[in-house]
């Protein structure tokens, strides 16, 4: 059995600090990750397809599908075929789903703040440095 690096230590931190960022919020406001990601993804870009629903948030097409259809019945969402092509399904916040969303965005910057509570922003941007620098090194890596 061989010893941790700290390389090793620094990745396994990263992968379980974002696994449970993904999750955390979502279950701070009763939601599934899924459900916030779709209400907010419409309240930053409008009408949107459930092609380029499904593409944005990495989810399969019957998921959206099955989402956008659970807002529909609580008025949160509207659907309506695209005119310019009726193959693709169109979807907006209806007023009722546009408070929801910006509630859920207000109470996600509350939450962001009490996460970095205690770090200062000189630290916030060391980390985003190191982030960066890690994501281009991966991204040459691919290139080669």
């Amino acid at each position: 059995m061989h010893e941790e690096t700290s390389e090793d230590t620094f990745f396994r931190e990263l992968g379980s600090v974002c696994a449970e960022l993904r999750q955390a919020f979502a279950r701070h406001v009763g939601m599934s990750p899924q459900r916030v990601q779709v209400l907010v993804r419409l309240r930053r870009d409008g009408e949107t397809s459930h092609s380029d629903l499904r593409q944005a948030l990495g989810i399969d097409g019957a998921s959206v599908t099955r989402l956008v259809k659970e807002f529909e019945a609580e008025g949160l969402v509207s659907r309506r075929l695209a005119p310019a092509d009726n193959r693709y399904t169109l979807a907006a916040l209806t007023p009722a789903g546009e408070r929801v969303a910006a509630d859920l965005e207000r109470a996600h910057q509350a939450y962001q703040e009490r996460l970095l509570s205690g770090t200062t922003a000189q630290q916030q941007e060391i980390v985003l440095d190191v982030l960066r620098r890690v994501h281009a090194n991966a991204t040459e890596q691919e290139s080669r």
